[in-house]
């Protein structure tokens, strides 16, 4: 649990002022959060023997239902927040304007480099590393569905930084979802797929605003 803890601090560390910032010198926050993930996720593989293993065993068996479930867990991820972005606007005062501040992180960066680094890193490297690692962890640790709860507060939690209700409510409802997913198929090319494909629709292609 030592180690666990540990590396969620440094998540901390490195998302907190990356959700209140957004930008540093050079780096805005696409490739910032890029740089994080590939911290995280190679100090991950580093430390936990499992990690590799676990990915390379799911990789190798039943890869097309796996990436069929991906795309329709995505689809129906993206219906979930259609039908949310409708209901949050009735219901809360401000969730216009927080709606408005999310898609305010794609201001001047292009919409192909957003598209790549969500692709190859944002939307995988999350996976491997929040369910991959955090949720994998706690979940042997203190068993399968306080180990998802954990896990979904803690990802819920960085998110805090951005000041943002709204953005800290579509972080716990997609940790959520994809906690679940995790838990029932244990499939981390299942959940990089859905996460990725999310994430270019949301941000992207299909945008709620």
């Amino acid at each position: 649990m030592r180690l666990t803890a540990s590396v969620f601090l440094l998540a901390t560390a490195l998302f907190v002022p990356l959700f209140s910032l957004r930008a540093i010198g050079p780096f805005d926050f696409w490739w910032w959060m890029s740089a994080n993930l590939l911290l995280l996720c190679g100090l991950a593989a580093g430390l936990d023997r499992g990690f590799g293993l676990a990915i390379r065993e799911d990789f190798a068996s039943r890869r097309l239902t796996k990436m069929a479930l991906g795309l329709g867990s995505a689809l129906v991820l993206y219906g979930v927040f259609f039908v949310g972005n409708i209901l949050a606007r009735k219901i809360f005062s401000f969730a216009g304007d927080n709606i408005s501040a999310v898609y305010d992180f794609r201001e001047g960066a292009s919409p192909w480099r957003i598209a790549l680094l969500m692709t190859l890193i944002i939307g995988p490297g999350e996976e491997l590393f929040w369910r991959g690692f955090l949720q994998r962890r706690l979940q042997t640790q203190a068993g399968p569905w306080r180990g998802l709860a954990l896990a979904t507060v803690l990802y819920a939690a960085v998110h805090i930084a951005s000041g943002n209700p709204i953005l800290v409510l579509a972080a716990l409802v997609c940790g959520l979802f994809w906690g679940l997913l995790y838990l029932r198929y244990q499939s981390m090319l299942l959940n990089m797929l859905s996460h990725l494909l999310w994430d270019v629709a949301i941000f992207l292609l299909l945008p709620v605003t």
